[in-house]
């Protein structure tokens, strides 16, 4: 294992460090100590590598992650894994603001809550929730899975495209153009997988489905009020 300290190296240095890494790499396992709150850690990364991150950062940790395994063992800041094309990022706390913004693939578990605008713009990646997420959830998400173990804020799902939505606690309002839909069999089937992928022990078939009514892909003066 490659041991880095942030109390001796700084973020730069470090993501130079797993920037630089090559496809073909035998450096696969690093731990990084003493986060302290510090933004953009892991940031931009390419190759399978396994990343441990031993405390809380701040802002944007694992932005733009691709391919590689992220793991933070404590709480972080706004913006994880924002811009996420595949890999996984495990958080085994909770998460601020905009968790998983815009990502287009990959999978991001939080084991405990995550705040607002969780999964904010979503277009692809599949995020699972142990606990709780705060108001406007999936706002605009695009396509994707957001799976809630907790209950939802409200306004959940506003303005949605065909991003689903599975939600296993209470809802406080569902945003414009969200709605409950039928859980069937296959999307059980589907949640489950995704629960399994993510080491989330829940049980599918507790959970609601939400996705979009599609009447606001196209203007329409009777829904003038909905815009």
């Amino acid at each position: 294992m490659n041991t880095v300290d942030l109390a001796q190296t700084g973020v730069r240095e470090l993501n130079a460090q797993l920037q630089g890494l090559k496809e073909d790499t035998n450096e696969r396992l690093w731990q990084v100590l003493n986060p302290k709150g510090a933004h953009a850690i892991a940031a931009g990364l390419m190759v399978p590598i396994e990343v441990h991150i031993e405390g809380h950062p701040g802002y944007y940790c694992a932005g733009m992650n691709k391919n590689a395994t992220i793991i933070v063992n404590g709480h972080c800041g706004n913006g994880v894994a924002e811009n996420m094309m595949s890999g996984v990022v495990r958080i085994k706390g909770n998460a601020s603001a905009a968790a998983g913004a815009t990502g287009r693939g990959g999978l991001l578990v939080i084991e405990g809550d995550a705040g607002l605008r969780c999964g904010i713009s979503m277009k692809g990646i599949d995020i699972v929730v142990g606990g709780t997420v705060g108001h406007m959830s999936a706002f605009m998400a695009q396509s994707g899975a957001l799976a809630v173990c907790g209950d939802a804020g409200s306004s959940l799902g506003d303005s949605i495209y065909e991003a689903r939505l599975y939600v296993q606690g209470k809802i406080e309002s569902l945003g414009s153009d969200c709605v409950e839909k039928e859980m069937t069999t296959h999307h059980v089937n589907k949640l489950a997988k995704l629960l399994e992928r993510a080491q989330i022990r829940a049980d599918a078939r507790k959970f609601r489905r939400y996705g979009s009514a599609r009447r606001l892909y196209n203007f329409h003066v009777d829904n003038v009020d909905a815009y």
